[in-house]
């Protein structure tokens, strides 16, 4: 469901920002506007990105080998890591450079009705984008906030999706306000004013990615809800007490579980293997995610000896 949601999450953006890309290019080769320009740059820089997205689903999904026993699924975090490295370099660093060259060295513009339309027709393809990526996004985001599900999503395409989309369309409202009011005030400044609004908007967007990919990267556990569910699922039958538990995501819908149990005393070997078979079962009917579960049955030392 959720690789499914993401895909076609992408499939919208990619579509919405090719098409957008060159339609800004075209408006600033008229216009000579550094705000269209900031913003054909960061549509450029969206559709490079969601063909690494797609490129990470795909590489992802390769068959475990023994070099890597536990499969490829953190590839989808590598190039959403990538992704926000991209958006920060050839969108932020890029729109604050040109704007601070705009505001030093301005520039009439010409025909800025150009520039207009074009934008007024961006952000009605970008809402598109936007509203696919929130439909898509609501299959899985569950009772979190949208702020908790970009915090907490193992899940990287959807959030990143939804805060590039999110971001290119106050982009373009930062656009549009910097290439009217230097339409409407004969003043140049106006516009590189709106290519720095841009600039430090992804410049906030890329950081937030950023920081979320680079804790997914290098290894996420369970989320608090989770890890309830599967504690309590494997305390059942002949299982007293979970000692101690880790749990890590290897990729985006696969979880490893390892953890120590303590098993009811003087089972038999045959009892303690179906005892723990049964705990896998149940810690996967709570939580379909589970998918590597290591149980090793020991001694509940917190139990006083003879009792």
């Amino acid at each position: 469901m959720s690789t499914e949601g993401s895909t076609k999450a992408i499939l919208a953006a990619l579509v919405a920002n090719a098409g957008i890309a060159t339609a800004k290019f075209i408006g600033f080769v008229i216009t000579g506007s550094s705000s269209m320009l900031a913003e054909s740059v960061h549509s450029v820089a969206d559709t490079t990105n969601q063909g690494l997205l797609l490129l990470g689903q795909k590489t992802s999904r390769r068959e475990a080998t023994r070099q890597h026993p536990f499969g490829f699924g953190r590839d989808r975090y590598f190039y959403s890591f990538i992704v926000a490295l991209l958006l920060f370099s050839l969108g932020s660093v890029f729109a604050l450079y040109e704007g601070i060259h705009k505001i030093q060295h301005p520039e009439d513009l010409t025909s800025p009705m150009v520039a207009i339309v074009i934008l007024v027709v961006a952000i009605g393809l970008e809402t598109y984008s936007f509203i696919t990526a929130i439909r898509e996004s609501r299959k899985v985001k569950g009772d979190a906030s949208w702020w908790g599900f970009i915090r907490q999503s193992r899940t990287p395409e959807l959030p990143v999706v939804l805060l590039e989309d999110a971001g290119a369309l106050l982009g373009l409202v930062f656009a549009l306000f910097g290439v009217s009011l230097a339409a409407v005030t004969g003043n140049a400044v106006w516009d590189g004013v709106g290519t720095i609004m841009i600039g430090l908007l992804l410049g906030i967007i890329a950081i937030i990615l950023i920081i979320e990919m680079k804790s997914l990267l290098i290894g996420e556990g369970a989320t608090p809800k989770e890890l309830d569910a599967i504690c309590a699922a494997c305390e059942s039958g002949q299982v007293q007490r979970v000692i101690h538990i880790r749990t890590q995501y290897i990729g985006p819908e696969e979880l490893l579980v390892a953890a120590k149990i303590a098993l009811e005393p003087g089972l038999q070997i045959e009892e303690v293997a179906r005892a723990i078979d049964a705990a896998e079962v149940r810690i996967r009917e709570k939580v379909p995610n589970a998918r590597l579960i290591y149980l090793e049955p020991d001694l509940d030392r917190s139990v006083p000896a003879g009792t």
